[in-house]
């Protein structure tokens, strides 16, 4: 159910507009993440004595109460954890196609993978928690029946995919009904949450909620089992690592795609002294080089070999990069010298629309991320995924940043990058700086950037976007510098920072 909002509320018309956010420093813990309710959990579960895993997992899940378009127990999670003692896991929380695939398509049951962010909690938390999960999972059950105020952003994706989501069965779900300014009450869903406290992952992975997964599933026209759902797990592995401007850049090892930054850097390394205005120019190249390669992702360090020929006269106008942009981001740094950086995601908006109403959720749709070659389809298999958060050590202590976008991840992240750390800004005015993002062969760029003509004289065919548009990500990043908690949240979407 619903309930109407106060009348006199202001509902504020476009909350992606902000003056620069400065970078905060604490004292007990430090969270960036995709939503201002997220970051208030995480700073509830560090309050509470809770590892930054421990709050990492709290946020994630109000996000997959505030953010379903996004992110939702039907989706996939990538973490780096930096443990206290400066080693840094690579977690993989995706699942795989069906054992038995007869099609593959980019919505509907056929584009359904295991979800898999359930399990990683779990395990993430048996590994590196110090809270029971039912203290976990309270600020999202709390907020899902209690009921959150619907925003016009997730209304305006609600009605841009409502055919997908009709298709999917989610007619009768509220948030298909409910008008910006509404309470959304989600009972199924806190429902699910309390038992994932008390049951952890065999609530999901077995019994009632995997029975109506595979119904909802093949009544859309796909063939995941109660099995498929039943051999899942979470994986475990070392970071792909790479130096960079004497930093160690770790991101995440295949099925991710965040080999691809790492290349991109390795190009800017070999290019240190290059012309005065050429730096834009290049990374766009070097971007749309390494996009080449998405479908060798599973070769990991070995891609590292492969030189990226670029032309710093001339833009060659490859392409690569494609248009999708949904995911949400969570980084946390705790008391305890742990630093964690995240993204949790469905794929598409709402991923493949499919509805569980037994659990109030929706699946996602990454299958659709099969393509050729290496990354063709196949039984039990995971497609390369976009999901890249990154973990960066500087002399200074170490920083974890994500950021939404697709295959704009890797852009936003290496302009970051670049501006922090080769054009020495501070860490605000790195991550205020206005970006670029290659686009289905268009090179889009975000009002007043500095490189804009120059990009355009070298032959880029430029399209100028708006200060704050999605396409350009919204980075989350915490750290531990000089001894301290520290966090910064971009100003772009919905983007928030807390410390305590």
């Amino acid at each position: 159910m619903t309930r109407r909002s106060t009348p006199n509320l202001p509902i504020l018309a476009d909350p992606f507009a902000s003056h620069r956010r400065p970078v905060l420093a604490g004292i007990s813990g430090a969270v960036s993440a995709a939503h201002p309710l997220a970051a208030a959990a995480a700073q509830e579960i560090l309050s509470r004595g809770g590892s930054a895993v421990d709050a990492l997992i709290a946020a994630q899940a109000v996000l997959c109460v505030v953010a379903p378009d996004a992110c939702g127990l039907g989706g996939d999670v990538f973490c780096l954890v930096r443990a206290p003692d400066g080693v840094t896991t690579a977690v993989n929380g995706a699942g795989a196609s069906p054992a038995v695939l007869a099609e593959v398509t980019t919505t509907g049951g056929a584009s359904v993978t295991v979800p898999g962010i359930v399990d990683a909690w779990d395990q993430m938390a048996e590994r590196w928690g110090r809270l029971p999960m039912v203290r976990l999972m309270e600020p999202a059950s709390r907020l899902a029946r209690g009921g959150f105020p619907m925003s016009q952003r997730l209304a305006r994706s609600v009605e841009e995919q409502r055919a997908r989501l009709l298709a999917g069965g989610a007619g009768a779900w509220v948030l298909a009904q409910a008008r910006p300014g509404e309470i959304v009450v989600q009972n199924e869903l806190a429902q699910l949450l309390d038992r994932l406290g008390k049951e952890r992952s065999k609530a999901f992975y077995a019994g009632d909620i995997a029975a109506g997964i595979t119904r909802a599933v093949a009544g859309r026209g796909g063939a995941m089992t109660k099995a498929d759902l039943s051999a899942h797990h979470t994986v475990f592995a070392v970071p792909v690592e790479t130096t960079w401007r004497g930093l160690r850049v770790l991101v995440q090892p295949p099925m991710s795609q965040g080999i691809l930054l790492s290349m991109c850097l390795d190009g800017l390394e070999r290019l240190r002294r290059l012309p005065p205005g050429k730096r834009e120019h290049a990374a766009v190249e070097l971007t749309e080089a390494s996009f080449a390669h998405r479908d060798r992702i599973g070769e990991g360090q070995g891609l590292l070999e492969v030189p990226l020929e670029i032309d710093l006269a001339r833009a060659a106008r490859r392409g690569g990069p494609r248009a999708y942009l949904h995911t949400a981001g969570v980084a946390v740094t705790d008391r305890f010298g742990m630093t964690v950086s995240s993204l949790v995601s469905v794929f598409d908006d709402f991923g493949s629309g499919v509805f569980v109403p037994e659990g109030g959720f929706v699946l996602n749709n990454r299958a659709g991320g099969f393509t050729k070659g290496a990354n063709a389809a196949a039984p039990g298999k995971r497609p390369v995924h976009t999901l890249a958060p990154i973990l960066v050590e500087t002399p200074r202590g170490p920083l974890a940043l994500a950021t939404p976008g697709a295959d704009g991840q890797i852009q936003t992240l290496l302009q970051v990058l670049v501006h922090a750390f080769a054009d020495e800004l501070d860490l605000a005015a790195a991550i205020d700086h206005p970006r670029w993002r290659s686009e289905n062969g268009k090179l889009l760029v975000e009002e007043g950037h500095p490189a804009l003509e120059g990009l355009r004289a070298l032959g880029h065919d430029v399209d100028i976007l708006p200060a704050g548009h999605m396409k350009f990500g919204a980075v989350v990043c915490t750290g531990h510098l000089d001894g301290a908690p520290v966090a910064i949240a971009d100003w772009r979407r919905e983007t928030w920072a807390g410390v305590l």
